[in-house]
């Protein structure tokens, strides 16, 4: 069976994230995005470890669901730790996804970290001033089964590879336990060919979530994987099987944001209004031309000086669906999608927010059911029986990768237009000077 997964989230009880996101919420949220497995996020958290043991319980495989509801989304205790200190002389900050089978184990890993002096009553996400080997040694040595994907890898700075706080290679990062991750997160700067360049990460799954920090950006990444039952343990076989063994729980493929679409995409100076390709660093260098400071360093950069393998991927069309893999098939495929509201917004010339967009949304989850089954799979002509020949032809061309971009850098969202017409504006000009927003 095929199951779409979010492990990577937060709860209202993380710095800046909305007070709707409640577990209620989470699985409403689910449902109508078509996530059939999602994170609990924050169980590190006192306040939210309460509400989980009261709404939440355990189906003896490992994973959560709400109580008195046996269908719909599941839950997968996960948490993100942020830690803080130095290594070798440099500062090092690190954001670490922590997955694990059970809330016993939670609460003993939360037991721990505030016996070390960590403190987690000051954010979902605690910051703690642990190694990442620290980290691992704590982890694995109260619940062996515990998965550590260190999260988004190549934001500049909280990740595992960014520039600011970051590392040159797992090993420097976790020593000794470097065998036991098994996965990276690509975040929303990186598609899965951006890691496919990095040899350490050829024996290693790449994982897709997230990031959510309200209730609509849900999905925005998301793995699909393939087991034959939905349980912690069979999440654990798939993400360790990296060479997508069919035979095995194995990942399908990835639901990416188009990574040009993140905000740390190119490398950039947001106050300064420049951003540059890591072809344009090379050729002007990484200093900001007009305050002088350091430029903020962009995922592809970053990619691109620690790359050391070269692998290509390859677009084609699964009944219209656009799909990328690498040339060998080794390495699970992914689709790059753009959000349904933002189709809709376009199409009806109506910013995101506006009301007008509910009646074509709420028309087309009545019809289809959940939002991916619209981006993917949803016949057009019927999308536009129900909605409109615009919508219909806008999910058409957001399926196919028929779009324009226009990159993130420092900070700044890019922004995608799926019609480009010749009074659109670029964020910033190739002079480095900002023109505007589309």
């Amino acid at each position: 069976m095929h199951v779409i997964a979010d492990l990577h989230l937060h709860s209202r009880f993380s710095r800046a994230v909305s007070r709707e996101m409640t577990i209620p919420n989470l699985y409403a949220w689910g449902v109508k995005k078509g996530i059939g497995l999602l994170a609990t996020g924050d169980w590190t958290h006192p306040l939210w470890m309460k509400e989980i043991e009261n709404t939440l319980v355990e189906t003896g495989d490992g994973l959560l669901q709400i109580k008195d509801k046996r269908e719909g989304p599941k839950f997968l205790l996960s948490t993100e730790i942020s830690c803080i200190f130095s290594q070798n002389g440099k500062g090092r900050r690190v954001h670490t996804l922590l997955w694990v089978p059970s809330l016993d184990a939670a609460r003993k890993i939360s037991q721990e970290i505030t016996k070390r002096g960590g403190n987690v009553m000051s954010d979902g996400r605690p910051i703690l001033g642990f190694t990442l080997v620290q980290l691992a040694e704590l982890v694995l040595t109260i619940e062996p089964k515990t998965l550590i994907v260190p999260a988004h890898i190549w934001t500049p700075w909280f990740s595992v590879y960014g520039q600011m706080g970051g590392f040159e290679s797992l090993k420097e990062a976790f020593g000794e336990y470097e065998k036991y991750i098994y996965a990276v997160e690509t975040g929303l700067s990186s598609s899965p060919d951006m890691n496919w360049r990095i040899a350490e990460l050829a024996t290693r799954s790449i994982v897709s979530f997230s990031d959510a920090h309200s209730g609509p950006k849900l999905g925005r990444e998301a793995t699909i994987f393939s087991l034959p039952t939905v349980s912690f343990d069979n999440i654990a076989k798939a993400v360790k099987n990296y060479s997508n063994d069919q035979k095995l729980p194995h990942i399908d493929s990835t639901i990416e944001f188009y990574p040009e679409e993140g905000k740390y995409h190119y490398t950039g100076h947001r106050a300064c209004h420049i951003r540059l390709t890591p072809e344009e660093v090379e050729s002007k260098g990484a200093t900001c031309s007009v305050c002088g400071k350091p430029l903020t360093q962009g995922v592809m950069q970053r990619v691109s000086q620690l790359a050391n393998r070269a692998v290509v991927a390859t677009k084609t069309s699964v009944d219209g669906l656009s799909q990328y893999r690498d040339e060998k098939h080794v390495r699970p495929p992914f689709v790059m999608l753009v959000p349904l509201v933002e189709i809709i917004a376009e199409s009806i010339n109506r910013p995101v927010t506006s009301p007008k967009i509910t009646p074509y949304y709420d028309a087309l989850m009545k019809a289809f059911g959940d939002e991916f089954t619209i981006l993917m799979h949803a016949s057009i002509p019927d999308i536009g029986r129900v909605a409109s020949p615009e919508i219909a032809d806008g999910i058409k061309k957001a399926r196919l990768g028929d779009i324009v971009i226009d990159p993130g850098y420092d900070g700044v969202f890019g922004v995608v237009k799926i019609w480009k017409s010749e009074k659109d504006k670029e964020l910033v000009s190739n002079k480095g000077e900002q023109i505007g927003i589309f």
